[in-house]
């Protein structure tokens, strides 16, 4: 059986709440083991613990996410750092910067994703990193701070913007995209990068592959972009399965 890690699905969503049970079982079935769940504001912390804990295959992480700015109080920032001393957690995240929804503001969007990037630091954590219209940016920060570890999820750069990262030891989160023979700069980033900085995720319930165009994404579709990756690399996959498991161990540090 294939062993698979879902590097990314927000199982907390309420449209899994009528049937989160059933997902996850069709998610074992599929080979997934494990699947990271990242937080998106503070009043979301204690669902993804509670989620966590009553199903295994669940990672939790922590942290405030760009698009969820209204939501977010300054005082969340010391309230995760205290978060983490108290629960366990697998990253920091989702956390990032936005510049596609114009309304957002970009001084508290980088106030916030700079200050948890420390916490990170701090509890020496990966960081899940969102990065829409902002890669340049997101690579500086990351660089300027300095001793960070993590994936830049949903990965939609340049070639030139995927190297620098892995060149910082950041991985790319490759999803649903990349099933859609459109996307080809993604595809000839997937198929040409050095393969210990790939991991694979769904983002569930959005970003559906090809084969879901229109539903409801959930983690068993990671079938789907494992199959679409193998293709692109000439390789088995099997043998991405193996190499992108392995990846999220080391970077999440989980068994």
């Amino acid at each position: 059986m294939i062993d698979l890690t879902d590097s990314h699905a927000h199982l907390d969503d309420s449209s899994f709440d009528p049937d989160r049970a059933q997902v996850l079982r069709r998610a074992a079935e599929a080979g997934v083991r494990r699947i990271v769940v990242p937080a998106i504001h503070r009043n979301s912390w204690a669902g993804i613990e509670r989620l966590c804990a009553e199903h295994p295959q669940a990672l939790p992480a922590y942290g405030l996410h760009p698009i969820f700015l209204e939501q977010h109080r300054p005082e969340h920032v010391a309230e995760l750092t205290q978060w983490l001393k108290d629960h366990s957690a697998v990253a920091v995240g989702e956390i990032g910067l936005d510049y596609f929804l114009e309304d957002l503001d970009r001084e508290q969007q980088r106030a916030y994703f700079e200050q948890q990037l420390h916490v990170a630091r701090e509890f020496d954590l990966p960081v899940i990193v969102h990065a829409r219209r902002a890669v340049d940016e997101v690579t500086a920060t990351l660089r300027r701070i300095g001793g960070l570890r993590g994936v830049v999820h949903s990965f939609s750069g340049s070639e030139q913007q995927a190297e620098q990262l892995w060149r910082l030891g950041f991985h790319l989160g490759i999803g649903g995209p990349v099933t859609y023979e459109r996307a080809q700069r993604l595809r000839r980033i997937v198929a040409g990068m050095p393969l210990e900085y790939l991991l694979l995720e769904t983002d569930a319930p959005d970003q559906p592959g090809a084969g879901q165009r229109g539903q409801r994404n959930e983690p068993a579709h990671i079938a789907e972009v494992l199959r679409v990756v193998a293709g692109l690399r000439g390789d088995s996959e099997a043998n991405i399965a193996a190499a992108t498991t392995a990846n999220a161990a080391h970077l999440f540090r989980h068994a």
